[in-house]
């Protein structure tokens, strides 16, 4: 019993003292400064963009030292040292901000997102996410931000799952390859969470047809396909698999793959309760990884065995193993160049933020020497006030103008209305229908009063516009109440005497909706009128199941689409003009329905306004 508690001492000293020595490379390092004259780079694209930034930092290019940092940042994340990449992209982003370069802003807030969604840094990933989405330069780059934005800021994976099939869709469009393989293993993800393996599967060996030019990103699908077969206890075809990895690497020659393909069969044949093969896997990957001067996969092999030995009371196999490794250490510390690139990497760094220290200095001389020109411009600018005095006068005779412009736009849209209400009365009167003409007349009138009460106004309350919004709809149901019913949807959020929106700015668009959508319909449609509060903006939507707008062009005379377009065209000028009057960010947007459903989605964005002039 005494000789059983002292081996198990000795058994965890001998741990103690491995791990010791694992963890302190840098000490052995500076024992072997011979060895870094036989160094190697790990990455010789590594070396090179290190070089050229320290060149572009040195001579104050700022956009060489962006690109330089960006291309630093890329190199990092094919290493898969995402850390470290998230500070060169920041380091980027200053810099394409300072030159204000829009495109590239986009692109690195973009890679940015991913990398810090990767950390789990939803947080800061979404908020990226949001800027990528803001600064892109097309509708595509746009939706996909949005999407990206709107994925990590889900928690159902059944959305995220149909927000990354619409990037997909995207992206299959433009044929980005590297992006698609990243969605299908976003989608492989999110099938899992919903717990469908199969599906996940089939996403993953999608992922591979689009990673095909990246043969290190299908090993780690690959990988992943392994790992969800062992969660469905499928472990022969997890182990196949891992097997052919390790025949691929083999013939490639790529040590460190083989290691991890050990190391992942190990992991398998533990769960399959085969331990013997799972021993002779972490052996052979023990093995090789301290042939090849592996430090880091020959501590990953050394725990899992160590462990193993341990807890199945084997202390002769630690011993034999300890003394194994003791015996080959010299020789995996010298061989493992690793560590020494790890110490030129660190000593090209400091240069770098030394570099970076300078151009600081040099941006602050810089920024002295043209005090001069600020105070020769201050004088020039005491000249200008004058000028400016005057153009002062003549912005406010310029903004006088535009609000009756504006007021003009308003009203032109009343006698359209007001010819087509009595178009409706009358028809009413000529098909005998007196107790319907009558109904009309009353509500119209009340509409009327409404409109006249807030002509001069160009914004009210979302209570007074809905109050008039259902009296207009009632008046086109009673028109044409076998063609459509409606619905209007508030959000309980919205303060609706206290907050306002431009006024006669959605009716249009209701109008469209009936008289060039619903109308046509042989069934009797739906007409949805939603108003929702979405990240501080009102947002209403207009969702309709009429015929579309392009079956509507191909119905509509040439007199109708003069007017539709006229229409459209007032509604553009009127919130032009009062985005520039109050400086707003109003805007608006149609879209089609896909088939196999019909009508029109429109979505018109207002800003929060609590408080007019």
């Amino acid at each position: 019993m005494r000789n059983n508690t002292i081996k198990m001492r000795l058994t965890n000293l001998l741990y103690s003292v491995v791990f010791l020595l694992l963890l302190l490379p840098t000490e052995v390092m500076a024992q072997q400064d011979t060895i870094v004259k036989k160094s190697k780079a790990v990455s010789k694209k590594m070396n090179l963009a290190l070089d050229n930034l320290s060149l572009s930092l040195d001579i104050n290019d700022e956009a060489e030292i962006a690109r330089n940092y960006e291309n630093v940042a890329q190199n990092f994340i094919k290493k898969g040292d995402n850390p470290k990449a998230e500070e060169y992209l920041k380091k980027a982003l200053t810099s394409y901000t300072k030159l204000n370069n829009n495109t590239a802003i986009a692109r690195v807030t973009r890679s940015l997102a991913k990398i810090q969604e990767s950390q789990n840094k939803l947080k800061d990933a979404s908020a990226n996410y949001k800027m990528a989405s803001e600064a892109a330069a097309d509708k595509e780059t746009e939706v996909l931000n949005k999407n990206d934005y709107n994925r990590v800021q889900a928690s159902a994976p059944i959305v995220q799952r149909e927000l990354i099939g619409s990037n997909i869709s995207i992206l299959e469009k433009e044929n980005r390859k590297e992006e698609l393989a990243e969605a299908y293993v976003q989608k492989a993800a999110t099938s899992m969470q919903l717990n469908d393996k199969d599906d996940a599967i089939g996403n993953l060996n999608q992922a591979i047809v689009y990673a095909k030019e990246s043969p290190k990103k299908v090993i780690e699908i690959k990988n992943e396909i392994a790992k969800v077969y062992a969660s469905k206890n499928q472990f022969d075809k997890a182990i196949t698999i891992n097997k052919n990895l390790l025949a691929e690497a083999e013939n490639k020659k790529d040590f460190e793959t083989q290691i991890k393909q050990m190391q992942s069969l190990a992991t398998l044949y533990f769960k399959k309760n085969e331990p013997e093969n799972a021993i002779k896997s972490l052996q052979n990957a023990y093995k090789l990884a301290t042939q090849k001067g592996n430090s880091t996969e020959v501590k990953k092999s050394l725990s899992a065995l160590l462990a193993y030995y341990k807890d199945h009371g084997k202390d002769k196999e630690s011993i034999a193993l300890y003394d194994d490794f003791f015996k080959n250490f010299e020789q995996l510390i010298q061989s493992d160049s690793t560590l020494i690139d790890a110490k030129l990497f660190q000593v090209t760094e400091d240069k770098i933020h030394q570099l970076e220290k300078e151009k600081s200095l040099k941006d602050e001389l810089i920024a002295k020497k043209n005090t001069f020109n600020y105070f020769l411009i201050g004088a020039i600018g005491l000249l200008l006030i004058f000028f400016g005095l005057i153009a002062k006068a003549l912005f406010s005779i310029k903004k006088k103008n535009k609000e009756i412009a504006l007021q003009s736009l308003r009203r032109e849209m009343n006698p359209h209305f007001i010819f087509n209400s009595l178009n409706n009365v009358n028809q009413f009167f000529s098909q005998n229908k007196e107790l319907e003409a009558n109904k009309y007349l009353t509500n119209y009138s009340n509409l009327m009063r409404n409109m006249m009460e807030n002509s001069n106004k160009d914004f009210v309350t979302i209570s007074n516009e809905i109050e008039q919004l259902k009296k207009y709809l009632d008046l086109e149901h009673l028109r044409f109440q076998d063609k459509f019913d409606y619905k209007i949807e508030v959000d309980e959020a919205l303060d609706t005497e206290a907050i306002f929106v431009p006024n006669m700015i959605i009716q249009p668009h209701l109008e469209n909706a009936i008289w060039h959508g619903l109308r046509y319909r042989d069934e009797k449609g739906l007409l949805l009128l939603q108003f929702k509060l979405d990240n501080g903006k009102v947002v209403v939507i207009i969702v309709d199941n009429g015929i579309g707008l392009t079956k509507s062009n191909e119905l509509k005379t040439q007199n109708q689409k003069v007017h539709q377009s006229r229409g459209l065209t007032n509604t553009k000028e009127r919130i032009a003009l009062l985005n520039d009057l109050y400086k707003k960010e109003i805007s608006f947007q149609i879209i089609e329905k896909e088939s196999p459903e019909t009508g029109t989605i429109v979505t018109i964005d207002f800003p929060l306004i609590e408080k007019i002039g």
